[in-house]
Order: C-alpha cells, then sequence, then structure tokens
C-alpha cells in the first residue's frame, strides 16, 4: 500500500462491513480497507512513516475495532502491528484461515473486560483494627519514635496493604468467573496486586461490570478495582492462551 508497509488492525471473516464513518491511524487518517482471501480478510491501512503509540493513534486503531466488533467478531491486532506488504498479509492469512475461522467463532458475540486491583491505600484505620502486629509496631514507634521505627512500620503497613489487596483480588477473581467464559492473566502493571481480563457475552458486559463494581465496593476497605470495557478481545487471541472456565 505504501513504502512503509500495511497497518494491520484486526483480521474478520471475509465480507465484514467496514464502518464508514472512521479512519486509521496516521495523521491524516489512513483510509480503511479490507482484504479479503478466502473465507477471511484483514482490516489494513496504509502505513504511516512517522507511527508512534500518540493517543491519537491508540484511540483511533481503538475505536476501528470495537465498530468492527458490532458486527461480528473481530481477531484484534495490538497498536503498531505493520506487514511489510499486502502479499505477506494474504499470505498469512491463507496459511491460518482454519485457525483463524475457529478463533472468530470462539469470539463471537463477546468481548474483553479488564479488571485490575491495587491497594486500597486510604484504609489505614480498617488495617490497623484488624492487623495486630500493625497494631504493635505502631504503637512501639509512638513509645520510642526514631528512623528504624519508623522504616518497619512502613514496610509492614505497605506489605499488609498489598496482601490484603491480593486476597481481596482473589475472591473477586472467583466470583468474575462465573460470569466469564473465559480469563485471562495480563501483564505485571507497577502497583498492580491483580491484572486479569475476561471473556464475556457481549449482552452481559454492562451487567458484569455493575457486578465488578459492586464487588468493588464490598472489598473497599481492602482494594481499589479498574474496570475497564468492553474492549476488543486482545487477551484471547494467539499467542495468548486464555484459562477457560468451568473446565
Amino acid at each position: 500500500m505504501t513504502d512503509h508497509g500495511v497497518y494491520v488492525y484486526g483480521i474478520v471473516r471475509a465480507e465484514h462491513p467496514l464502518p464508514s464513518n472512521l479512519g486509521g491511524v496516521g495523521g491524516p487518517p489512513g483510509i480503511v480497507a479490507r482484504r479479503d482471501e478466502g473465507r477471511v480478510a484483514a482490516v489494513v491501512s496504509p502505513a504511516p512513516p512517522d507511527l508512534r503509540a500518540r493517543r491519537r493513534d491508540l484511540m483511533a486503531h481503538q475505536e476501528l475495532l470495537l465498530a468492527l466488533a458490532a458486527d461480528g467478531p473481530v481477531l484484534p491486532m495490538r497498536f503498531g502491528t505493520v506487514a511489510p506488504d499486502e502479499a505477506a498479509v494474504r499470505r498469512q492469512l491463507s496459511d491460518a484461515e482454519e485457525r483463524h475461522l475457529a478463533a472468530l467463532e470462539s469470539l463471537a458475540g463477546r468481548v474483553e473486560v479488564n479488571v485490575k486491583a491495587m491497594p486500597a491505600d486510604d484504609a489505614l484505620a480498617a488495617l490497623v483494627e484488624a492487623d495486630a502486629g500493625i497494631r504493635g509496631l505502631r504503637e512501639a514507634m509512638r513509645r520510642r519514635p526514631g528512623y528504624e521505627a519508623n522504616v518497619r512500620l512502613g514496610e509492614a503497613v505497605a506489605n499488609a496493604l498489598a496482601r490484603r489487596a491480593a486476597e481481596a483480588g482473589h475472591d473477586i477473581v472467583g466470583e468474575l468467573r462465573k460470569r466469564a467464559h473465559a480469563c485471562a492473566v495480563g501483564p505485571d502493571v507497577a502497583g498492580c496486586r491483580l491484572n486479569m481480563s475476561f471473556l464475556v457475552s457481549r449482552d452481559d458486559s454492562a451487567g458484569f461490570c455493575a457486578e465488578a463494581e459492586r464487588l468493588a465496593r464490598q472489598h473497599r476497605d481492602r482494594v481499589v478495582l479498574r474496570v475497564a470495557g468492553p474492549l476488543p478481545c486482545y487477551s484471547f487471541v494467539e499467542p495468548r492462551t486464555p484459562v477457560r472456565v468451568g473446565g
């Protein structure tokens, strides 16, 4: 398409409709096209020469994938996926046609919801009430204040907050998995005790998010949840292996 390659947004079934009101990455926005190969297709645009993870382009990538998913399943590519040319795109589609079709079938009618859990740093009062060890360290610091006592208390508090957040996150995941078709552990995030994505029915995505918020309120003295979704199903396509729910 250009000397800079072909930007690939995702893989869909052949003849999947394209949104008419959205452009692709780049400035001005790239013209989005579909390249059919057998029973599957790639959604592409010309790769811009100066592609970087700018907010404008990140949003264009995600908005296009969400719009595509409104009309059927999509295997989303991560931001920045560029093929050298259209021949390479078509070759990949042809070589993996059956695998792509099976993956598309597994994602039909489903979306991703991501849940991250952080320690509830403003819950010190609840922590002190529940943890005799923290209470003892605090009393010791009051009796004999000093740098070392302060450091010991700070480390104990941080470790206790992290432990309580991990425990709450485990309980929350146990409840949310009951409503999900699959779940996948995400990469480590600084300050985060849990990063989990769930594959849920599109029709239940609002209910799933509402349940996550309810659980967040229930465990607010231990954990803060960040719930994002519905999202393209990034975590449930190769090479990441989803964790099936219910066997």
